[in-house]
């Protein structure tokens, strides 16, 4: 991957990933993959970083895999390709991103097709330009979701809309994904990366920590029943109390001001 393949900065507690390639519609190739999730890997270890933000450069958010170099897929060299049946995808975009602890904004400057709606919807937050698409291109390039489309989608908007959009390869339009519930907002083109970055300040004013618990909560909401879970938000909700943060916020509420947050 070229090191401008992927571009990572830091600043206000935000952490900005760019898919940086913009003539070929941000498709993303096998080395990219790999940064992407160096990256958010990086992002999530890093004390000073409380949200991420995702964005492409140019016209497009991303138009999916790059299947033209021949590292992803069958390739262009039309040579046999072997996939092994223990492939270890732990280390992938779509499981990194889903096993983040730090929150995540998609901000959809562009459309978004195959590989890029899958990685739009494993972001918490969408932000959409109104002139992007979400296309879902799995099934009309005799493919599938391969990259947790199967599994959000039914969990976003229900079996019977996620069903439709998949097995008819649907392409949806701002308005339509607003309506479907997919997206948060919906701005113009040029507001966007602005729009991102508004919310993204807005998560990193709050206390690190118990943003991030909270979303370590609603994962594993997913996946208990009631009962479980309020013990395990309880469990949780023990070592914030012996923050520091815990006692700022605290302090700062009765002292009517904005609290200062360390992250610890």
């Amino acid at each position: 991957m070229s090191t401008t393949d992927v571009l990572y900065e830091v600043s206000d507690h935000i952490a900005t990933l760019t898919l940086n390639r913009p003539e070929q519609r941000n498709t993303i190739s096998q080395a990219m993959l790999n940064g992407l999730s160096e990256h958010l890997l990086t992002a999530d270890r890093d004390e000073d970083v409380r949200a991420i933000v995702i964005i492409g450069a140019g016209k497009f958010f991303c138009a999916g895999l790059d299947l033209t170099g021949g590292d992803i897929g069958p390739g262009s060299d039309k040579k046999e390709k072997r996939v092994h049946p223990t492939l270890d995808l732990r280390h992938t975009p779509p499981t990194v991103l889903h096993n983040l602890n730090t929150p995540t904004i998609a901000a959809m400057n562009g459309s978004a097709a195959g590989y890029g709606m899958d990685l739009a919807l494993g972001c918490d937050i969408r932000i959409m330009a109104d002139n992007a698409k979400l296309a879902a291109a799995f099934t009309a390039r005799g493919i599938v979701p391969e990259s947790g489309g199967t599994w959000l989608l039914p969990r976003m908007i229900g079996w019977a809309k996620a069903s439709e959009i998949i097995f008819t390869g649907k392409t949806l339009s701002a308005p339509e994904c607003k309506d479907y519930g997919l997206v948060n907002s919906i701005v113009g083109h040029n507001e966007v990366a602005e729009a991102a970055r508004t919310m993204a300040k807005q998560i990193a004013k709050n206390a690190p920590m118990a943003v991030q618990a909270s979303k370590r909560m609603m994962r594993m909401g997913m996946d208990e029943n009631f009962d479980d879970h309020v013990h395990h938000v309880y469990l949780q909700l023990l070592p914030l109390f012996q923050s520091d943060d815990f006692q700022e916020g605290m302090k700062s509420f009765l002292e009517k001001r904005d609290p200062e947050f360390n992250g610890r």
